[in-house]
């Protein structure tokens, strides 16, 4: 047997464990009761540990080096680089390592699930105080191997080959037209009257009408699920989707636009190479183009005037009211609000929370700040892009961890602060530019795909078949045969361009 053939069947055999741990984690985060997160965590934790001993066996060097002088064609060449890289990055954690931060990752993830809706930072604090800890080892360790700096190590994780030099540039820029674009737009609305959503939505209903619109955007439901969790999320393995969302009987907005979300990951998934399943070159290529996947769908397709018509007929088959007439709906979700959550934050908005993470992680990993300077440079860094403040002045009633002055309690809102999101909990710091990175991904795509695709008669027709074979020829069937440069260039014939994101938000919003 080659030694490259040797090497897939390895890599299938560790996507198997992969896939259990993936289903495990899905449980633990949806189903699973709050009493088995002990046992849950260690045994995920143990996995973990098995996972990572089996890429880095010492036999699997030998094979790497004997396959690059095997007699291979492109493809496998593209997949012996994905393995080389896999058994690279393994190779640089020890055990305990991966152990400790598992468990950590775990018992943080858990408690916070509570922390967050009681406000209870410190609480929370002393949890991920060894979260971040354990990732500086693990960023300090990365960086030394490959000569970065800590945050950029770990921003490699998720973004191959991108820096924070070139983030800093690129959000720099963003910086510079998006305030005064966000304030003219909400000059601009504010003379619009609409009707926004009021009453009970029940959740049966709410998951009834998502399961329509999973539907229209032809989700295979032989291969995947559609599930409640406290945060939105795309798991499982592409054989095995599993999608949540989270209700709000108060209303329906957001839940309707994260399932069109997530299904956006979850198509991706479905979509990748099969033949390649099991092996590194048949997975997702960065976390950033599958956001420009799930943001393709949520944005650029979901929000488009001829999908809200859709969405508007399908709402009204579940509730009555005037808010889900087309008109009234194109404004409900075109409608740009400074506020404090980014999950439910607009279009406009979004890059603005997305910049304020990832300067705060890049600060925090590289050493500048301490975890608990993070609440107080969260208050001001949304005082300056957003205009909001998590802190307030109560005279009656107070909250977790008040500072009094003049007779009156300050009162921190971290769970509308820097308690909302799970990301940190777990230690994956380097993932939140992915999203605005998605972003623009998926602008320029759009841009590339209307030269030859009639994408609004797609989606007025109910089948956006000529949208997703695009996508699948373009970018699903790729995995990541290319490096994300090339993937970008050989889809759109250029390297991200950022122009494609400013003019869609000024075209859509102005």
């Amino acid at each position: 047997m080659s030694a490259f053939k040797k090497l897939v069947e390895h890599s299938q055999k560790c996507s198997r464990f992969q896939h259990l741990a993936s289903i495990c984690g899905w449980d633990q985060a949806s189903m699973m009761p709050s009493g088995g997160n002990q046992a849950r965590s260690e045994a995920m934790a143990e996995l973990s540990v098995h996972i990572h001993g089996l890429m880095t066996q010492p036999q699997l060097g030998d094979w790497i080096s004997d396959a690059e002088n095997e007699a291979l064609n492109s493809e496998q060449q593209s997949s012996l680089r994905e393995i080389k890289r896999q058994w690279q990055q393994a190779n640089l954690l020890p055990e305990k390592l991966v152990e400790a931060k598992s468990l950590a990752g775990s018992k943080c993830e858990h408690a916070w699930r509570s922390q967050r809706g009681n406000n209870d930072w410190v609480g929370f604090e002393k949890n991920w105080r060894e979260v971040v800890e354990l990732s500086r080892e693990e960023a300090q360790i990365r960086a030394d191997a490959a000569n970065l700096t800590p945050y950029d190590a770990m921003l490699d994780i998720y973004e191959p080959g991108t820096s924070s030099a070139s983030l800093d540039i690129l959000f720099a820029d963003v910086k510079t037209w998006l305030p005064s674009l966000i304030d003219e737009v909400i000059e601009k609305q504010s003379s619009e009257q609409f009707n926004a959503p009021s009453g009970i939505y029940s959740t049966e209903k709410q998951k009834a009408l998502g399961l329509e619109v999973m539907k229209l955007l032809q989700f295979d439901f032989e291969h995947g699920r559609l599930d409640e969790s406290v945060h939105p999320f795309c798991g499982g393995v592409p054989s095995d989707v599993r999608i949540t969302t989270r209700y709000d009987e108060a209303e329906f907005v957001q839940s309707l636009m994260g399932i069109v979300h997530e299904t956006g990951h979850a198509r991706y998934e479905q979509g990748l190479p099969k033949h390649l399943a099991g092996q590194p070159a048949g997975e997702a290529r960065s976390m950033g183009i599958h956001e420009s996947q799930s943001l393709f769908f949520e944005m650029q397709v979901g929000r488009s005037d001829p999908f809200i018509g859709h969405l508007a007929n399908l709402a009204g088959q579940q509730f009555s009211g005037s808010e889900f007439e087309q008109k009234n709906f194109q404004k409900i979700y075109t409608r740009v609000k400074k506020d404090f959550i980014r999950v439910d934050a607009d279009e406009l908005t979004y890059p603005a929370h997305v910049i304020l993470r990832y300067e705060i992680e890049r600060d925090l990993i590289n050493g500048n700040i301490k975890h608990t300077d993070v609440p107080e440079l969260w208050n001001t860094k949304m005082q300056s892009y957003l205009g909001l403040s998590t802190q307030g002045n109560f005279t009656n009633g107070c909250m977790q961890d008040i500072h009094w002055t003049d007779s009156k309690c300050i009162v921190h809102n971290y769970r509308d602060g820097c308690l909302q999101d799970i990301h940190w909990t777990q230690g994956a710091f380097g993932y939140f530019p992915s999203y605005t990175l998605g972003a623009m991904y998926a602008a320029q795509f759009m841009a590339a795909m209307k030269k030859t695709v009639d994408v609004d008669g797609a989606i007025r027709s109910g089948d956006l078949s000529p949208i997703f074979n695009w996508l699948s020829e373009k970018i699903w069937n790729k995995g990541s045969l290319l490096t994300t440069g090339e993937l970008v260039t050989q889809a759109t014939g250029e390297t991200l361009n950022a122009i494609y994101f400013k003019e869609h938000l000024r075209s859509r919003y102005l």
